[in-house]
């Protein structure tokens, strides 16, 4: 299969509505903000995503989350050793060729495999670097201040024979009221020929990027809580590209409207602008 011809870059838009976008465990699980108040959700849980939804079309994972896991492997390593000939182990370019090959996200987004043997020239320590490149995704707006924190109660019995009551547990449930990100991302040929990362899989990861929160409800992220407003996809007409990516990116501008003090609904409150490029019009893919 030929591997990726033309550079790619692209740009997400997510609308937000009474969720929790991304925890942050070292501070109680509230929405992640950085010191300007402003919302992130990290790239780690952007990839999370993908992997999820392309996971669910078909396409063989390597990464994949303990409660979302599809095969018997209960460790990284374990996957590595049920689906790689141990052959291949001991030649670096076969055991690249052969993880790229089989997981679509090593292809995509690289991955280091570290893991001692048990003998000599068992082991392996290779890193794969990835073509899809990905930022995380910051708000528009600070997000800090429609942040909702909710004092919950459970008053069931976890333990014991029923007979007794439980005294009630205490916890805190966080949320953003409203809040507009966006991130962006690219795709490099040149190390897309290193991977075997194809124009094929670059439309798959374009597929799953409209969809990324299906199938992804939770307590914190009711189900349509998250949306994808817009995918923004600009395809070079060649490898190196037409325009930087740090160009091509800040082709697209989405600012709160002067006169709104308090940004509530994306229709209505933001402006949404695309600077023109020579030679260069990305395909503007609505969410669903």
């Amino acid at each position: 299969m030929e591997t990726l011809k033309n550079k790619i870059d692209f740009a997400v838009i997510i609308n937000v509505k009474n969720a929790n976008p991304n925890g942050d465990p070292l501070n109680g699980n509230r929405p992640r903000v950085n010191y300007d108040g402003i919302g992130e959700l990290t790239d780690v849980c952007i990839k999370r995503k993908i992997r999820n939804r392309l996971m669910e079309a078909g396409y063989a994972i390597f990464v994949q989350s303990d409660d979302n896991r599809i095969d018997e492997y209960p460790s990284l390593r374990k996957r590595v050793e049920g689906e790689i000939s141990k052959d291949d182990w001991k030649d670096e370019k076969k055991f690249r060729e052969a993880v790229c090959k089989k997981w679509i996200d090593v292809r995509a987004f690289g991955q280091v495999f570290a893991y001692e043997g048990g003998k000599k020239g068992e082991g392996v320590s290779i890193g794969v670097r990835g073509p899809v490149s990905m930022h995380s995704a910051f708000s528009v707006a600070p997000v800090l201040e429609r942040i909702s924190s909710i004092q919950i109660t459970k008053s069931v019995s976890s333990e014991g024979d029923g007979t007794k009551r439980s005294s009630d547990t205490m916890g805190m449930k966080h949320r953003v009221d409203h809040g507009v990100y966006v991130f962006y991302g690219s795709m490099n040929p040149q190390l897309a020929s290193k991977t075997g990362f194809s124009d094929e899989d670059a439309e798959a990861i374009k597929k799953v990027l409209v969809n990324l929160f299906e199938n992804d409800a939770s307590s914190a992220r009711p189900e349509g809580s998250m949306e994808v407003y817009k995918v923004y996809w600009w395809k070079h007409n060649c490898k190196n590209g037409q325009y930087s990516s740090a160009k091509v990116h800040g082709a697209l501008k989405v600012e709160v409207k002067l006169d709104v003090d308090v940004p509530k609904d994306i229709e209505k409150d933001y402006d949404i602008t695309l600077q023109p490029l020579s030679e260069l019009n990305p395909e503007i893919i609505p969410g669903r």
